[in-house]
């Protein structure tokens, strides 16, 4: 029988090959789009880390969702440090959330306060992304549009707590693999890690929208 993180990794792969794929990202990775396209999606990301770190303190003592709040993979202050760099020291006055990303941190906040295993759908989409493909952009981000090597700009992909991502990525699995929840919990945080990968897409899908490529 496969453990948990084995069974959330296969059967979210693939709404998560979906949103890997999405036109704006290809387009961003392939170095067709310009530093506001960049800036914009960190603005997403923004609103999405709010929601999923505002309720993480509370979390923290929760029995099932407790064990996963690890404060060193915290994004938000790496996330303003970011969009001070690309937006300037005002950078909150023009912050504006698209449509989508309403509805992705919503739903974020809803399962924060309402369904904490749920939570861990969301938890575990976004951080270990971040560890792994988030590197990708990360890379393509300083080549592309010269930050300077894990600085100001990229700070969200940089973890500077955890100086293993290797290491600590079996952790969280590990984690998963004993999560307390009983077999129909864990196939409702199945659902839930394909709906969040569902909502990201059609982030993506906005964002594409905004940029899109001339013809």
């Amino acid at each position: 029988m496969d453990s948990f993180s084995t069974l959330i990794r296969t059967a979210s792969h693939e709404q998560h090959t979906e949103a890997e794929t999405s036109t704006f990202m290809s387009d961003l990775l392939g170095g067709r789009l310009g530093v506001d396209a960049y800036a914009r999606y960190t603005e997403q990301l923004w609103f999405v880390y709010a929601a999923l770190e505002d309720g993480a303190e509370r979390l923290a003592s929760h029995p099932v969702a407790g064990p996963f709040i690890r404060p060193e993979l915290f994004r938000l202050a790496a996330l303003e440090r970011d969009l001070t760099h690309l937006l300037g020291a005002s950078w909150r006055s023009g912050l504006s959330a698209l449509t989508a990303t309403e509805a992705y941190a919503a739903r974020v906040r809803e399962c924060a306060e309402r369904w904490p295993a749920g939570y861990i759908a969301h938890h575990y989409t976004r951080y270990l992304g971040d560890l792994s493909g988030g590197q990708i952009i990360r890379d393509k981000a300083e080549k592309t549009w010269g930050f300077t090597k894990k600085g100001d700009g990229v700070r969200f992909y940089v973890f500077e707590e955890i100086p293993n991502p290797a290491a600590f990525k079996r952790g969280y699995r590990e984690l998963l693999d004993t999560v307390g929840a009983d077999d129909l919990e864990k196939q409702r945080i199945v659902t839930e890690c394909k709906r969040a990968f569902t909502l990201n897409t059609a982030v993506f899908h906005a964002l594409g929208e905004e940029f899109p490529l001339s013809a």
